[in-house]
This record gives C-alpha cells, structure tokens and sequence, in this order.
C-alpha cells in the first residue's frame, strides 16, 4: 500500500461524507378561478412523476369530463359537513355557495412515505396551509391577463352573467395577494406545457437546497 493509499484508509475510517436524501415537499399550486390549475395539475400527472396529487373534496356538481375520485371528491353537502364535524378535513372553506377541502389523512400518509405533496387550492386555502405548515411551498398559477381570465371563465359555458362578474371581482381582489407566495407561474392559453415546466424546475430547485424545507402537518 502506498503512502496516499494509506493516508485515504485513515481518513474513510474516521470520516465520510453524503448528500442527504431530498426532503418531501409540500406544494400549494394556487390562483384564481380561470387560471387554469386544474389543467395545469393534470399536465404534471400525465408526466407520471414521484408525486401524490391530493384529491379536493367538493360540493359543486361536476363539469363535463370530471370524474368523481379522480379531478375531485364530489360529495353532497350534508357529506362534505360531517366531514367538518368528524376534523377530517385540513382546511375547507365556502366558494361561491359550495364547500371545497382537502382531506387530512391523504397528505399526512403521502408525507410518510416520503412523496412529495401537491394541493390543488384557492387563495384562502393557501392562506391557511401556510398558516399551518409554514414550509410549505406556495405558486401563484395566473393568466396573461385578465381578458384572457374572462375568455376562459366564458368558455366554461357554465357561468351567468352575475356569477362571472363575481369571479372576475374575486380574482382582482386575488391578485393584490401575489406577495404571499414563494413563486408566480404565468399559464398562457395554448402554453400549458411551459406552465408545467416552470412548476417542475421550482420543484427540482427546492430539493436542491442546502437547508431543506421540513414539511409538517
């Protein structure tokens, strides 16, 4: 054995070194009605990453093509309050006369088997699961612009005049809340797959991190 083959035994027989195991996350991706976050969540599924997509219970009527369990939870409204009763739920809140929520023991069982953990929620969900877990990951998803914000919320075929007036003075009011979050992605129509890259490449920063966030619910 040489002199530096000797010299590099005695020092692996005292010290090693490794870089840690990236911690799971937990992602917020967020914004207002006509964003485009429930296409934007369905564009990252379908690039099939080591990921838990956490299903929102709701008591809004599906749109054409949901489907129950998949896109949400769809539950009567009497389910959804028992949920409420029984604190099943990690935060929940009223939006334009339905309840929408997010099931605890999804996230929490998602966290331990070490998935990173991506939330589908409004402005004031969001709110709340900073409040909660403060390490967790916020991104304000927006439109171009908010003609592009009204052509989209038209195209749904499912708004009436009042309620899209309402949608559109909600996302003003949304908008003034940027500054809560950690990044802002811009969905352009026709862009989706951009959207979804910019989400992936903030993902893959966070777990490059020299202090990693610790995610905890």
């Amino acid at each position: 054995m040489t002199t530096s083959q000797a010299n590099f035994q005695m020092v692996s027989d005292h010290a090693s070194f490794e870089i840690p195991e990236p911690e799971p996350l937990v992602i917020v991706i967020s914004g207002p009605s006509g964003a485009g976050k429930d296409s934007v969540i369905r564009r990252l599924k379908e690039r099939n990453l080591p990921m838990h997509f956490v299903v929102t219970a709701t008591t809004r009527p599906p749109r054409s093509g949901e489907k129950d369990g998949v896109d949400y939870f769809f539950l009567t409204r009497d389910q959804f309050v028992r949920m409420i009763e029984q604190d099943e739920l990690l935060e929940h809140t009223l939006v334009y006369e339905d309840y929408k929520g997010i099931p605890k023991e999804q996230v929490r069982q998602a966290l331990e088997s070490g998935l990173d953990v991506v939330l589908r929620l409004d402005v004031q969900g969001a709110a709340t699961v900073r409040s909660l877990c403060p390490e967790a990951i916020l991104i304000f998803l927006s439109p171009k612009n908010e003609e592009e914000l009204f052509r989209r919320l038209q195209e749904r075929k499912s708004e009436t005049g009042e309620s899209l007036a309402l949608r559109l003075q909600t996302a003003r009011a949304e908008m003034k809340r940027l500054d809560e979050y950690d990044y802002v992605v811009e969905n352009v129509q026709g862009q989706l797959d951009t959207a979804a890259d910019n989400i992936i490449s903030i993902i893959t920063a966070e777990h490059r991190r020299v202090h990693q966030r610790k995610a905890s619910l």
